[in-house]
């Protein structure tokens, strides 16, 4: 029998605030265990919480960002759970009246195709602890750090149909969260994480299967294995005769298999209500023209421009709005008045390829990011190991994923005159990464200057480009005879060797005209 998949998604953003969502405590990341929870976090008995305006602006960002319905009114609810880094016994979320209502994501498939998901709602919620259990001998720590973090949880309709779609569905997610600026989108230290609901059903039947719940899938990769595993588990429980129980499971990704955790939970099960110390959020007419005045030109909106005004293909022009800040850096290059495709092809080529081979340092401080390892853990959320030194500041190193056009040490403008000087003659492409490179490491700080001192430029001269194709024609007798018995290729070879000799700086082009004018055509 052939069987359909359903997937919804549930993705969990922290917002880019300074405090938390009900209280003024920080929200940096990666400071000691519990120094970051204050008495509201800690559910002392007589606070109360307030809430944080920046957060309700950010959603609301990011609600007319998905042109989605704006909840004028939305009333904060408790959900009501026991968990042991949940000190109040329950959590301060949205239920029947979220901020964010009914509205859609445009997503770019594998295959090129776009899929238009629907958005259920998005909701803010406070995050709860975390717990460690790494150096405890069998024990579990409490980290208070995270509970009151602020988050949008994101809910899509359940559009998507393979695990393919719905890794690509968050990969736009983050892309525009990241896009907006109201959350880093760093997975590793848990500011972007996703819940799946996955069923199957037979193919053309209308009837939803009975789903469950996969937890906490902290990257891209992870959350098309885990579906994938989960629908062929499922497949093979009906096939078999059984029956799929609703429930909550984990990913293991060292066994590549999901494992059950709890009996899923339906919203009669958490008792919610209106939380009694928070009053609903009305939003005026002022607050939403001051946010929809701030709204960026969107991804989508600005990869057309790409294409009607700069002639980029669709493929480079979503290469370039993958990340806002790459875009505009794009764009400040092609401002210096260079062609738009090969300043594309270097940004996607030679400045992402570098962004991947240095690493970047910087020194730790509490409002930064620090040295973490994460696992995951059976029994809840991430587990978390800090490093740090009492006697000062230290050097981190970032991974590749760390690496953002941010830390790119050549500017447009300098990456702009570089490729002027390719596309005027005066440099090689092959010249030009040589100089790139000394940009980057800061062996130079003109391209026209460190031209000029390295003796780079072009060689034009007839005289001396007519000596190096000589002593190249004498030098390869037999390629010379296979040229002229018909195998054009090889007129390819004695270009890179006259290159060679010349250390790259004759002209290709001259280059070329010389040898043809000696040799003729192939097989003449």
């Amino acid at each position: 029998m052939p069987w359909e998949t359903v997937i919804g998604l549930e993705i969990h953003v922290q917002l880019a605030t300074r405090s938390k969502l009900f209280s003024g405590a920080a929200t940096a990341y990666g400071a000691p265990p519990n120094s970051q929870a204050c008495a509201i976090d800690l559910a002392l008995p007589g606070v109360l919480p307030v809430l944080n305006a920046e957060a309700v602006r950010l959603a609301v960002l990011f609600g007319l960002a998905i042109g989605a319905e704006i909840g004028r009114t939305s009333v904060f609810a408790r959900k009501n759970y026991f968990y042991p880094d949940l000190p109040k016994g329950y959590q301060i979320s949205q239920f029947e009246h979220p901020i964010v209502g009914r509205g859609a994501l445009t997503v770019t498939l594998p295959d090129g195709r776009q899929k238009r998901v629907g958005i259920t709602r998005a909701h803010l919620e406070e995050d709860a602890g975390k717990s460690l259990h790494e150096d405890f001998q069998g024990r579990t720590g409490i980290d208070l750090n995270r509970a009151g973090t602020p988050l949008l949880e994101i809910v899509s309709e359940p559009d998507l149909r393979t695990a393919a779609e719905a890794a690509a569905y968050m990969r736009e997610i983050h892309a525009l969260v990241r896009w907006l600026g109201i959350s880093d989108g760093n997975m590793q230290e848990g500011s972007l994480r996703c819940d799946a609901n996955v069923s199957v059903r037979p193919l053309g039947e209308e009837k939803l299967g009975t789903r469950a719940e996969l937890k906490n899938l902290n990257s891209f990769r992870f959350i098309e294995k885990a579906i994938l595993h989960e629908v062929e588990r499922q497949i093979e429980i009906i096939e078999g005769g059984g029956r799929v129980i609703q429930e909550t499971r984990l990913y293991d990704p060292d066994k590549d298999e999901t494992r059950p955790l709890r009996s899923k939970e339906e919203a009669h099960d958490y008792r919610y209500f209106p939380d009694p110390d928070l009053l609903p959020v009305v939003l005026d007419e002022g607050l939403l023209a001051e946010v929809r005045a701030g709204l960026p030109e969107l991804p989508e909106a600005r990869r057309r421009r790409f294409g009607a005004a700069l002639g980029l293909s669709l493929q480079d022009a979503a290469g370039l709005t993958v990340d806002r800040a790459v875009a505009d850096y794009f764009e400040a290059v092609v401002a210096t008045g260079v062609a738009a495709k090969p300043a594309a092809n270097w940004v996607m080529g030679e400045v992402a390829a570098a962004l991947g081979r240095y690493s970047v340092s910087t020194s730790s401080s509490a409002s930064g990011p620090k040295n973490a390892s994460t696992s995951s853990s059976a029994s809840g959320p991430k587990t978390a190991s800090t490093s740090s030194s009492a006697s000062g500041p230290k050097t981190e190193s970032f991974s590749r994923t760390d690496l953002r056009i941010e830390d790119c040490p050549v500017a447009p403008g300098l990456l702009g005159r570089l490729l002027a000087r390719i596309e005027d003659g005066t440099i090689s492409g092959k010249l030009a990464k040589q100089i790139f490179e000394a940009l980057w490491r800061g062996e130079a700080q003109d391209v026209d200057l460190y031209i000029a001192e390295k003796g780079l430029a072009q060689v034009r001269d007839p005289a001396e480009l007519a000596r190096w194709v000589d002593e190249v024609i004498a030098a390869n007798p037999e390629q010379i005879e296979q040229y002229r018995a018909g195998k054009g290729k090889v007129m390819a070879f004695l270009v890179g060797q006259i290159m060679k000799q010349s250390q790259g700086k004759a002209a290709p082009g001259e280059v070329n005209a010389l040898l043809k004018g000696r040799l003729g055509e192939p097989g003449a």
